[in-house]
């Protein structure tokens, strides 16, 4: 796939969002309020890497230690109670029942999210995942994605697969990185991290 073409399958979808992600990460992360030369050859050796298979997508188990010093709040408003447990990719659509994939959430927002996808709720909502979230939502879609041998399988069918997450609102565009947060509450040096 040459660097310009649309994706033509569900791995590719998802490696273009991974790379681009890796992109905003890094620029949000610098401060910066636009996407630079730097930025842009991150994501091109991230998506390189992924695509000939020298690099990999990252564990969740990162995401996992984050848990640990992330402020307990709502992954989606940052609210600090009344909390609960919400699955990040909707068990009542098939994703696991893991703690992988499972997120702190106020009542309200997991009232309002429901079974919906977690990016088309947002989108609904005018709203762009938070970086950090929006990482463990593409790990656990890689993760399924595999584990259901569907990482070659065509966008246009895949989007008609039964899957816990929405295969349309993979986002294929960033907004600028001034546009964009990578936690929903403030957060440490200590706790930014790659």
């Amino acid at each position: 796939m040459a660097q310009n073409d649309p994706p033509k399958t569900l791995g590719e979808s998802l490696i273009w969002s991974y790379s681009n992600l890796a992109m905003a990460h890094a620029a949000v992360t610098q401060g910066a309020n636009r996407y630079e030369r730097v930025h842009y050859m991150i994501r091109s050796r991230l998506r390189k890497g992924l695509v000939t298979g020298t690099m990999k997508v990252g564990a969740l188990a990162e995401d996992e230690k984050l848990k640990i010093i992330l402020p307990q709040a709502c992954c989606y408003c940052g609210a600090k109670e009344p909390l609960s447990v919400d699955h990040l990719l909707p068990k009542a659509r098939g994703g696991p029942h893991t703690g992988d994939n499972m997120i702190w959430s106020c009542k309200s927002c997991n009232s309002s999210k429901g079974k919906k996808d977690v990016l088309v709720w947002l989108a609904e909502r005018n709203q762009f995942a938070p970086l950090l979230l929006l990482r463990r939502y593409l790990k656990l879609a890689f993760e399924i994605s595999a584990e259901r041998d569907l990482i070659d399988t065509p966008l246009e069918l895949a989007q008609d697969l039964d899957l816990p997450f929405s295969v349309d609102a993979i986002p294929r565009q960033y907004p600028n990185p001034s546009e964009l947060i990578l936690w929903v509450v403030p957060l440490t040096d200590s706790v930014q991290g790659p």
